[in-house]
């Protein structure tokens, strides 16, 4: 296998539209922690009954940052492009106000299960 020519098609991806296949990949890959890390800060959140708003605008953030990148770098960028990363966006939006609502059912079962207990 030439990793050469794999190494040269690979950083000749973002020439055409001025974006760094690395700085996207670094952005992308260094949000998936960060990202984690904001679903247990919400879970937290969460149990403790405090606002989510915070954790789920860190979860968002991180799964969007990688293509706002894109939008605000990218030069020459087709315009399917932003309709596929405004698909994106809104997914990622959508995913995790799901995983916003599965942690509070969640949180609400074990509270009630707890509370069924507590009073036998």
């Amino acid at each position: 296998m030439d990793f050469e020519a794999i190494y040269d098609w690979f950083m000749g991806l973002g020439e055409p539209y001025g974006v760094d296949p690395v700085i996207f990949g670094a952005i992308y890959v260094g949000a998936i922690p960060i990202f984690w890390v904001a679903i247990a800060w919400l879970a937290y959140n969460i149990k403790n009954g405090k606002s989510v708003a915070g954790p789920v605008l860190l979860a968002c953030a991180c799964a969007v940052s990688a293509y706002i990148y894109l939008i605000i770098v990218g030069e020459n960028v087709p315009l399917w492009v932003y309709g596929f990363i405004l698909a994106i966006i809104a997914y990622a939006i959508y995913s995790t106000l799901n995983k916003v609502k599965q942690k509070k059912a969640e949180v609400k079962k074990e509270q009630m299960s707890g509370g069924e207990m507590d009073e036998q």
